[in-house]
């Protein structure tokens, strides 16, 4: 008899499980009676935070998921909309923050497999991976370790994989010490009439298990996740799951090649709380019952209990609901891919999911109340706008010196380092790596069609004013993806936050959910899937909770009629340069004011959304037009770093204009007002008549030559310095 099968089940073990004394009273309620070992297992990570959003989900109702070209929306393993020649895209973003830190590889490996099933097992051939990660202080002894192992983790399990890494983001600050965010998007494409769903139906249909064998790796990683960190959470190891990238590639061709044919009733991925979650969201959906034989599962290990497969995260694994008629054909698909097949149950009109092993029933719990009465907190909060004041700036400082401290900051530097270990042209459809312009870009084979994809997010900003952070992180991914001259089309979403039960945490969810709504409507820009990941705290030495900034990663995807007509931002010689939109020279939370001054202060810039869309549809119309060579959204760091970063992409200066008359000289140049562009054309007069036509703002400010930025003083800052600059954080930290 192994140690769970020994524990006494009560409010006293329930509370260890993380639920609640009221939690488990409402356990006893549905189930009439004291719940087996198996059973507390099967209630406890379905009514986590990290499956149930028991605190958040009260909330996302509020966000906008609708639009004709949405064909499935959040409540499906991924999102998919509609991008024409009867193709959908499938995308979705997920958190593993929690077994990132804890061993930052297989966190970060199995967090990118797990994301790649939760497309292909909707019918979709993964086409490419990004992701949206935040690490520590650079001055923290843990950070080095947790970089290098994090991106190797998904550098490792991608590149094996065969899946392209197109593109990111990456953070730094101290409230990711001992809590790293690792955020990862994977994009697929299927046919629109060929969308594969997760509801069971169809009583007496067998229930197959199919992948690699299940063994004791990520038990209870669902509630690990839910939980915060404290000086133990080093020994959390076992609630890591292990994986694969080979045997996921095999699997992602057995699935597609099954799914050509009319075998597959249902099927699901099985992530979060395994073999558990993957039954009771399949049956329940279905409104079917589900009874499963554990005595037939393919295990790795010997004597493994019913509680141990049930909760076990092992990866690279599928639950399937087949036509009884054709197991055979499945059978023989995935015997040829050399992978586990087993048929371990069958779809029941009990209403229960049943468990059973070694001739004994270890679980007999009614699915609709397992869903209908899980619960949903709306917690108590508090109002969340923290600005702090701008103290006085008494000096003017040196903008050349400026620039080159701010391109070698850590949230500006080059991330060449990072992406150098990912595969990004694998496939052989990339059309843009990373670094080469605002959004990635990829061809969708076979077709003229292009899909542009970004992560996004300002921490500082949602840290300040979450509203409006949240709202910028959505205009922003929507700027990327105008940038490079595709149609902004969804959004998937990754909220992460800390610890809900505090109202000042509640307080900043819900102004982020409301900045995404509002920003998605304005945009129409619907969320189609996501993730929402809480209590991403840590307890420190003495005993303090620290939590992370608020981090709501946008993962953002457009779509490009004529993959020909993308830009990248490479400045080329004999062009003249454009911003478009507004500089009011706003330095609130900016990068300026963090890294020259010192000051983390100030409100962030405002996100005027009704401008964003005037201004985007421009540049995309005139990119649309052949006007445009070249284009960058002017984000962190400003005017300049914007200019210094196409520069450098491209190894070509320019000569700039003097600034606006009146602003201060660090304002213009570094300020970080929102809606803006810098287009390169060779037809400024044409595309500045075109914007005042439509009431946009446009002005020439530069034209481009030569191997240095020449700025209106005269000084000139050469290329190879900017490079030098920017290359040396991650030189330095990683020491390479």
């Amino acid at each position: 008899m192994n140690k769970a099968q020994q524990l006494v089940v009560n409010e006293s073990l329930a509370k260890e499980f993380g639920l609640s004394a009221d939690e488990y009273q409402k356990v006893l309620s549905i189930m009439r009676r004291t719940p087996s070992m198996t059973e507390l297992g099967i209630f406890s990570v379905m009514w986590s935070e990290h499956c149930s959003y028991k605190s958040s989900r009260v909330w996302l109702k509020n966000l906008p998921t609708k639009a004709p070209w949405v064909i499935h929306g959040p409540g499906e393993n991924a999102g998919v909309v509609d991008i024409g020649e009867g193709l959908a895209a499938v995308f979705k973003m997920e958190s593993h923050n929690h077994p990132s830190f804890i061993e930052p590889y297989q966190g970060a490996a199995t967090g990118v497999g797990g994301i790649l099933r939760d497309v292909f097992t909707m019918g979709a051939r993964p086409i490419a991976n990004l992701n949206a990660l935040r690490f520590g202080s650079p001055e923290n002894s843990q950070t080095r370790h947790i970089v290098d192992g994090v991106v190797r983790g998904i550098g490792g399990y991608g590149n094996c994989v065969g899946v392209p890494t197109i593109g990111g983001e990456v953070n730094f600050h101290e409230s990711y010490n001992s809590n790293p965010l690792v955020n990862a998007m994977t994009v697929g494409i299927a046919r629109k009439d060929r969308i594969f769903l997760s509801v069971a139906v169809g009583v007496g249909n067998p229930v197959i298990y199919v992948g690699s064998k299940t063994g004791r790796d990520g038990i209870h990683g669902a509630t690990m996740a839910s939980a915060e960190f404290d000086e133990d959470a080093a020994t959390k190891r076992p609630t890591v799951q292990v994986g694969d990238p080979f045997v996921e590639k095999l699997l992602i061709e057995a699935c597609l090649e099954l799914m050509a044919t009319d075998a597959i009733v249902a099927i699901q991925d099985m992530g979060a709380a395994g073999l558990t979650s993957s039954a009771v969201e399949m049956a329940g959906k279905g409104g079917v019952g589900i009874e499963l034989n554990l005595d037939h599962v393919p295990q790795r290990e010997t004597q493994m209990s019913a509680y141990e497969m049930m909760l076990s995260e092992s990866q690279e694994r599928m639950l399937m609901v087949l036509r009884s008629d054709r197991i055979n054909i499945a059978k023989q698909i995935f015997e040829k891919w050399e992978l586990d097949f087993a048929i371990i149950g069958y779809l029941t009109d009990t209403g229960h999911i049943v468990v059973k092993h070694h001739g004994r029933i270890e679980a007999d719990i009614p699915l609709a109340p397992l869903a209908d009465e899980a619960p949903f907190y709306k917690r108590s909060f508090s109002p969340y706008f923290k600005p702090k004041p701008i103290e006085p700036l008494n000096i003017t400082m040196d903008i050349e010196r400026s620039l080159i401290k701010l391109l070698g900051c850590a949230d500006l530097a080059s991330r060449s380092w990072i992406w150098d270990q990912y595969d990004s042209t694998i496939g052989g459809q990339t059309v843009y790596r990373p670094g080469q312009s605002d959004a990635a870009v990829v061809k969708v084979e076979g077709t003229y069609l292009g899909l542009a994809l970004t992560t996004d997010c300002t921490p500082r900003y949602c840290q300040a004013d979450a509203y409006q952070g949240a709202a910028q992180a959505v205009a922003e991914a929507w700027r990327n993806i105008t940038a490079v001259g595709a149609k902004p089309l969804a959004i998937t979403d990754n909220l992460n936050f800390g610890n809900p039960e505090k109202p000042e945490i509640m307080g900043q969810i819900i102004s982020v959910i409301e900045g995404i709504k509002d920003a998605c409507n304005a945009l129409n820009f619907p969320v189609v899937s996501g993730n929402v990941s809480l209590y991403n705290e840590t307890c420190n030495a003495q005993g303090e909770n620290i939590s992370i900034l608020p981090t709501p990663a946008i993962g953002g995807l457009g779509v490009l009629d004529n993959v020909s007509r993308a830009v990248g931002n490479a400045l080329k010689e004999n062009f003249q340069l454009v911003i478009i939109g507004e500089t009011k020279g706003h330095i609130g939370q900016s990068l300026w004011l963090r890294e020259i001054m010192g000051q983390e202060a100030g409100p962030p810039p405002t996100v005027d959304l009704k401008t964003e869309r005037k201004n985007g549809n421009f540049v995309r119309q005139v990119i649309n037009q052949g006007l445009v060579a070249a284009c960058h959204d002017i984000s962190d760091g400003g005017l300049l770093i914007s200019i210094a970063e196409m520069a450098m992409a491209g190894n070509i200066g320019c000569t700039l204009d003097a600034p606006e008359c009146g602003m201060r000289p660090e304002a213009y140049w570094f300020g970080e007002d929102q809606g803006r562009y810098i287009i390169m054309t060779s037809d400024s007069d044409e595309l500045i008549q075109k914007a005042k036509q439509q009431d946009v703002i446009a002005k020439l400010i530069g034209y481009t030559g030569g191997d240095c930025i020449v700025m209106p003083s005269g000084a000139m800052i050469t290329i190879i310095r900017m490079k030098a600059a920017s290359m040396s954080f991650f030189e330095n930290l990683m020491k390479v």
